[in-house]
């Protein structure tokens, strides 16, 4: 493993607990150690919770997690029970004045947190969150059913999606900057007739995440609209987001009066293709070229509605 990658890490790891520790401190805290004040976070989010499933979140050994409920309980702040169907499974609850302690130090970590985030401005908070989203993907595997979202385009959306498919496509397939330009053209395009009824464009969000983006556009007739700018980031094959994005596009074109769909894409782009088969369209003409640098065969897929 490279060493300066190793060093990098820990050097982030210093950074993160130190801030973590600059929002944990404070006298207002200070009744409740942090082992308490996770017990009382579980109990909030599950009630009654088993002693058992308790002790696994937090791993915490059965003794340590014992003399912890014991402190709790004397306080008043939890209650311990014994399962009526299993003696020996025993559930912890919080009481009402457990439950009003954690409303004090949830809305107490709250305000840090905000107050930590608001001393950056709106952009610089985007890409905090977005770096933190990354890490918990990567470390902690992103869940299995994130949350898909479409929406419109917002200021500096267009720009990310040239930017994007200019990365992309040079890293998978060495396309060259002739590639970007174009897509700058056809991002341009849209932008400069924003108020046209009859093109959209849509952003699709994995768990508030930009993954990709598609656009619905004039085609080559006024009854034929055309599919431009299919993006799909590589963090988001396998969760259906380019079919939806498709489908998007194709119920937007048959509300919106159009009598055919049609779109270009290049030979290489297999799952692309894929999509498109599956969405109903067929292929009508191709050609070869190699404008972006590379030698490839362009498509024309055409649907009829």
């Amino acid at each position: 493993m490279n060493d300066d990658r190793v060093a990098a890490v820990r050097s982030f790891n210093r950074l993160y607990t130190a801030v973590i520790g600059v929002l944990d401190e404070g006298p207002a805290d200070a009744e409740y150690s942090l082992p308490e004040a996770r017990v009382l976070f579980e109990l909030a989010h599950q009630d009654p919770l088993p002693v058992t499933d308790l002790r696994k979140r937090l791993d915490l050994d059965a003794g340590y997690a014992s003399r912890l409920l014991a402190r709790l309980e004397s306080r008043g702040l939890i209650v311990r029970e014994r399962s009526e169907e299993d003696a020996r499974r025993q559930f912890v609850r919080p009481t009402d004045a457990g439950r009003d302690a954690f409303a004090v130090l949830n809305r107490r970590s709250a305000d840090r947190i905000g107050g930590l985030l608001r001393r950056f401005a709106d952009e610089d908070q985007q890409r905090l969150l977005a770096a933190m989203r990354t890490i918990g993907d990567l470390v902690g595997g992103r869940r299995r059913d994130p949350a898909l979202v479409l929406r419109p385009p917002r200021p500096g959306d267009l720009g990310w999606v040239v930017e994007r498919h200019g990365a992309l496509y040079a890293r998978e397939y060495g396309f060259d900057a002739r590639f970007e330009a174009l897509v700058a053209r056809i991002a341009a395009d849209f932008l400069a007739a924003h108020d046209d009824p009859r093109q959209a464009f849509w952003i699709a969000e994995l768990d508030g995440e930009r993954v990709g983006g598609i656009g619905c556009g004039r085609g080559p007739d006024a009854d034929t609209a055309k599919i431009r700018l299919l993006l799909l980031e590589p963090s988001a094959r396998g969760h259906g987001v380019g079919r939806r994005l498709v489908t998007e596009c194709v119920e937007f074109a048959r509300a919106h009066g159009y009598r055919a769909m049609e779109l270009s894409t290049i030979s290489i782009l297999t799952a692309a293709r894929s999509i498109y088969r599956a969405a109903g369209f067929e292929l009508v003409a191709e050609h070869d070229f190699d404008d972006w640098g590379p030698e490839l065969t362009d498509e024309t897929w055409r649907l009829e509605f």
